[in-house]
C-alpha cells in the first residue's frame, strides 16, 4: 500500500509539533464554519460526532463487545441535525426512541451477539447519549443569540485550557492527578489549564464585546472558570474507557492528537456547561 509523503513527513515531527501543525491546518476551517453557522456548521458537527461514535464503537468492538456502529455513529450524527432543526422540542421523543431502539436492536441481533447482548444494550445507549446528545450542545451553543461570539468564548477557553495543561504539565508536572487513569496528567498542569482557560475566555470576551454587547468579561470569567475546572473530567473519562481496553488513542486520524474522540472528549463537557451558563446569565 502506498504511503503519502505528507503522512511520512508528519510522522517524523515531535508529538507537540504534530499537534501544532494539525491545529494550524484545521483552525481556519473551524472558524469559517463557526462564522457561517446554520446547516453547514450542523452538518460538520454531525460528521465529527459520527466519527467520534465510530471510534467509541471501535474501542468496545476491539474488546470483544458487539455494539452497533450504525446505531452509534448514525444516531449521534442524527441527534446533531435534529438539534439544529428543532432544538430541544423533540428531546423526549428522541430519548424514548433511543432507549427502545437500543433494546430492540440487540433483540434482533441476539443470535449473533448472544454472549454480550445485554451489555451491548448499555454500550449503544451510553455511547449515543454521551457522544450524540452531549455533543449536540455544540450546535445548541452556536444557535443561541450571539452564538458565534459565545461559541468563540467557550470553546477556545477549553482549547487553551488543554494546551496550557499540556505545556505546563509536560514540563513541570510532579504531582499526579489520576495516576491509575491518566499517568501523565498532573495537578500542576490542571491548575495551569484553569488559569489559561479562564483568562483566555475573559480576553476573548473583551474583544467580542465590541460586536456583541451581551458578551461581557464578567460573564466570560465565570463561564471560562467553570469550563476549565469541569471539562477536564471529560478527558479523564475518555482515558478511563480506553484504559479498560488497553487502547492509547481512539484512532490515528489526527497526528499528534489521536482520534476525533480524543480531540472532543473535553468538548462534550464544555459545550453543555457553556450553553446552560450562557443562557442562565443572559
Amino acid at each position: 500500500m502506498a504511503v503519502s509523503p505528507l503522512r511520512i513527513s508528519v510522522s517524523k515531527l515531535s508529538p507537540l509539533s504534530q499537534r501544532i501543525l494539525v491545529a494550524i491546518l484545521l483552525t481556519p476551517l473551524g472558524i469559517g464554519l463557526i462564522s457561517l453557522g446554520g446547516w453547514p456548521f450542523a452538518l460538520f458537527i454531525a460528521l465529527v460526532l459520527g466519527a467520534a461514535a465510530w471510534e467509541f464503537w471501535r474501542i468496545f468492538h476491539s474488546g470483544g463487545y458487539h455494539p452497533s456502529v450504525y446505531f452509534l455513529a448514525g444516531g449521534s450524527a442524527l441527534l446533531a441535525l435534529t438539534r439544529h432543526q428543532w432544538g430541544f422540542e423533540p428531546g423526549g421523543l428522541l430519548l424514548a426512541l433511543a432507549g427502545m431502539g437500543a433494546v430492540g436492536l440487540q433483540v434482533a441481533r441476539y443470535q449473533k451477539t448472544e454472549q454480550t447482548a445485554s451489555l451491548d444494550i448499555g454500550i449503544n445507549l451510553g455511547g449515543l447519549l454521551y457522544i450524540g446528545w452531549l455533543g449536540s450542545y455544540l450546535v445548541s451553543l452556536r444557535d443561541i443569540p450571539d452564538g458565534t461570539w459565545w461559541f468563540l468564548v467557550v470553546m477556545p477557553a477549553i482549547w487553551i485550557c488543554d494546551a496550557g495543561a499540556y505545556l505546563v504539565g509536560s514540563r513541570i508536572g510532579r504531582h499526579k492527578m489520576a495516576p491509575l487513569i491518566s499517568p501523565k496528567k498532573s495537578w500542576e498542569g490542571y491548575l495551569a489549564g484553569i488559569v489559561s482557560g479562564t483568562l483566555s475566555a475573559a480576553g476573548l470576551a473583551a474583544i467580542w464585546h465590541l460586536r456583541a454587547p451581551a458578551v461581557t468579561v464578567e460573564r466570560a470569567l465565570l463561564i471560562g472558570a467553570a469550563v476549565s475546572v469541569l471539562s477536564p473530567l471529560g478527558d479523564l473519562g475518555e482515558s478511563l474507557i480506553k484504559r479498560g481496553f488497553g487502547v492509547k488513542d481512539s484512532s490515528n486520524i489526527l497526528p499528534g492528537h489521536g482520534g476525533i474522540f480524543d480531540r472532543i472528549d473535553s468538548w462534550l463537557w464544555a459545550a453543555p456547561i457553556g450553553y446552560y451558563l450562557v443562557t442562565w446569565l443572559l
